[in-house]
């Protein structure tokens, strides 16, 4: 009875394994550009900023924008056990503009329209530096289905230098925060 259990617990075992949903991977075409991943929204949620800018304008920040991040869950997981981001990770920035005065708000911001999506790809086989980065919405202000890496000094360059773990902006994302703490 014993080996017929534990036969079909480990049966069953395997069959949950096979059941996770395998992480969503960035799709490019063969010219190379990343095309735009879709349900993001159903990610892990790492965080918000507004107003955050990485270049001293010297201007009011009157229209500040909401700045959202996720990642695909199975990435967010791997970061908690190992520090690292894994290969195929995508996280993305989607920008908003901030809301004031509408409806019943009085006070403060929400997000309002949408004005950017970004991402970050992980991908060490792809990228010699192994992330890139990309811009999904055109000079029209339209969003893009595809879009070709940036320039490495555009985007690579300040997070190989400034980002906390992994070329990711870990300082700024309370959720990452928590969980390396946990580690």
């Amino acid at each position: 009875m014993f080996k017929l259990t534990g036969a079909l617990c480990l049966i069953f075992g395997f069959a949950l394994l096979a059941s996770e949903p395998a992480m969503v991977e960035p799709k490019f075409t063969a010219g190379n550009e990343l095309v735009r991943p879709t349900g993001y929204h159903e990610w892990i949620f790492l965080g918000s900023s507004l107003g955050m800018g990485y270049q001293r304008s010297g201007g009011s920040n009157d229209e500040p924008t909401f700045h959202n991040v996720y990642t695909q869950p199975e990435a967010y997981r791997a970061y908690l056990k190992t520090g690292k981001f894994p290969d195929k990770t995508i996280m993305i920035l989607e920008l908003m503009t901030a809301g004031a005065n509408a409806s019943i708000n009085k006070q403060g911001h929400f997000e309002d329209r949408l004005i950017g999506i970004e991402a970050s790809v992980k991908d060490v086989n792809r990228f010699p530096e192994k992330w890139a980065y990309f811009n999904f919405i055109g000079n029209d202000r339209k969003p893009l289905v595809q879009s070709k890496a940036f320039a490495k000094q555009t985007c690579w360059s300040c997070h190989d230098e400034h980002a906390a773990v992994d070329n990711v902006f870990e300082q700024f994302y309370p959720v990452l925060r928590e969980a390396k703490q946990k580690q």
